[in-house]
């Protein structure tokens, strides 16, 4: 069908739409068509849309719906390459030329002759493209991250083998699909491994992240499970005020049983095997009734990775005898590069490397901190159309350059440590560039100074901001009093204030209701909900070099502010639930 579309070679085909089977359908045929499959997050605004589909020249647009065919009609004018649009999660609404349902695509490729497609398939080498991830840059746009069919190929394979994945000949495993497709993680566990090794995939309902989840785990019942850190958190928290309604008896019963689940999975980490009477008492009372409440009851193999996750989360689950692995990769390595195993696991390190993977730690510092690099199959090809920012990317020996900081321990366990870049990564897997978000409050505020953006491992994205004011021409130490712009802003808004501290002792409600204006409109032009702020806090004194808050070139230090103002940024996130 996509051939008679007229898809041309090494063009994209764009998949826009929850998982469902016509979303693998759609990205295996495209391959198998000699074009590339290419994911969409359905959070993506119109213009980033437009962004993805015009930069790999997209042919063929796949959509799941109404909603999401409303954002393609109105960029279509803006996509030369664009041959047809296909609906498949609902009827059409209307007739459009080249705008298809998911049968009349269907029935399009009844007259094409095999013969063509299989020399399209057998013209295709391991080493080309066949894929494209889109990864979100610290600055500027995305990139289309170019997997081989190798990379695809090699690393389901060498993932699958390395956490024990059964071979459907053997054992059926199951596994339930409804992380991002468009994300490299859901789609090497939920396609490409389930390929190699027969899974049987079930799809969750679109609305899973917002509590139905739950209740298809509990219908599959699946053998693995991989979970971004929110969804586990989400899990914590549901289970948690669950708990809390429960009898005083209850309660006491569940608190002894995850005191030893606690310590026996702990010592089992260290090497411990023995098995207490305790523990048997409590999975009998306890942990086998949790895990069939959350329908993990057959799951042996249960993931986290995407991003960091906390300590707590890790040990809440590890005392209900719910051991949850982290792996650490990223697009450009084709996903997983570490794995941790149920007999091979410590608490917040993200594993050992997959077998046929390496790691090289760049320029270690007195701790063994540095760079971590990556080389091996899974190593991606380059950015599309991007060749400098591959060169940054891989260096001159084929090391592909993480932007993560990290150690290995003394028995090969790798710990991430902190980040080069300054991406943020909400507890959501989403990354956000946090200077284009800044920048753009600062234009819609201008008595703003300084705006840095909070929220890594966070639910909602916050802001600290300052406002502008005199400095100590002397020790360019930043003052109390607004500079006169500031002021005469004030002074349009109808405030009289002159001072700092005297905007934030009476929450000066011209100033404030201005900064929320500025801040809602910045939201409006969101990429998606994750990346719209959601709380603000003003603070007492501007950056500066003096401060310790700024470098010699002004740059933001962004460690240092969230290290000398984290009991704001703890207050941001005291209540659990960001404003409505």
């Amino acid at each position: 069908s996509c051939l008679q579309l007229g898809l041309e070679r090494f063009h994209g085909v764009c998949i826009l739409g929850f998982n469902s089977a016509e979303w693998f359908i759609a990205d295996i045929g495209a391959i198998l068509a000699g074009g590339f499959a290419v994911g969409i997050y359905t959070t993506n605004s119109p213009e980033a849309c437009h962004y993805v589909a015009e930069n790999c020249s997209a042919n063929v647009l796949v959509v799941e719906n109404n909603k999401q065919l409303q954002k393609i009609l109105e960029i279509q004018h803006k996509l030369p390459h664009l041959k047809a649009i296909i609906q498949y999660g609902e009827e059409l609404k209307e007739k459009r030329p080249n705008l298809y349902s998911w049968s009349e695509f269907m029935d399009l490729g009844k007259d094409v002759p095999d013969t063509q497609l299989r020399e399209i398939i057998e013209s295709q080498k391991p080493n080309q493209c066949c894929t494209l991830i889109y990864t979100s840059g610290t600055t500027g746009q995305p990139k289309g991250v170019m997997l081989s069919h190798d990379n695809l190929t090699w690393t389901a394979a060498a993932a699958g083998r390395f956490i024990m994945l059964t071979d459907a000949k053997e054992k059926q495993e199951l596994v339930v699909s409804y992380l991002p497709l468009s994300h490299i993680a859901a789609q090497m566990s939920d396609i490409w491994s389930a390929m190699t090794f027969g899974v049987q995939v079930f799809f969750a309902q679109p609305d899973a992240l917002k509590g139905t989840l739950v209740d298809t785990l509990r219908e599959v019942r699946p053998t693995a499970f991989l979970g971004v850190p929110r969804v586990w958190e989400k899990m914590e928290e549901k289970m948690k005020s669950i708990g809390a309604k429960s009898s005083a008896l209850r309660r006491k019963v569940a608190s002894w049983a995850k005191g030893v689940g606690l310590q026996t999975n702990l010592k089992r980490m260290n090497g411990y095997s023995e098995v207490p009477v305790n523990f048997r008492l409590a999975r009998h009372l306890v942990y086998k009734k949790v895990r069939k409440a959350i329908g993990l009851d057959r799951c042996t193999k249960c993931y986290t990775g995407a991003a960091p996750i906390t300590r707590e989360t890790l040990e809440f689950f590890l005392s209900l005898n719910i051991p949850v692995f982290e792996l650490y990769g990223m697009s450009e390595s084709s996903g997983p590069h570490t794995i941790s195993l149920p007999r091979s696991f410590k608490l917040t390190s993200c594993g050992k490397e997959v077998t046929g993977c390496r790691t090289l730690i760049h320029k270690p510092d007195g701790n063994g901190n540095g760079e971590i690099c990556f080389s091996g199959r899974h190593i991606f090809m380059g950015y599309l159309n991007m060749e400098e920012k591959t060169k940054e990317a891989i260096d001159e020996d084929g090391w592909l350059h993480s932007g993560d900081l990290g150690k290995h321990d003394k028995d090969g366990f790798l710990f991430i440590t902190g980040r080069i870049k300054e991406l943020i990564i909400t507890a959501g897997g989403e990354n956000i560039p946090p200077v284009p978000i800044e920048d753009a409050v600062k234009d819609a505020v201008p008595i703003i100074s300084n705006a840095m953006l909070v929220g890594d491992k966070a639910k909602f994205l916050a802001m600290l901001l300052t406002l502008k004011c005199t400095v100590d021409v002397e020790t360019g130490e930043p003052g109390d009093d607004l500079t006169p712009e500031a002021v005469e802003y004030c002074q349009k808004l109808g405030s009289k204030a002159t001072k700092v501290s005297e905007i934030i002792s009476s929450k000066d409600k011209a100033i404030y209701a201005a900064i929320q204006k500025g801040i809602s409109a910045v939201n409006e032009g969101a990429v998606s909900n994750a990346q719209k702020v959601q709380k603000w806090v003003l603070l007492e004194k501007d950056f500066s070099v003096f401060g310790g808050e700024l470098g010699p070139t002004m740059k933001l230090k962004r460690p240092v502010v969230a290290q000398k103002y984290q009991d704001q940024i703890a207050q941001f996130y005291a209540d659990a639930e960001p404003p409505a």
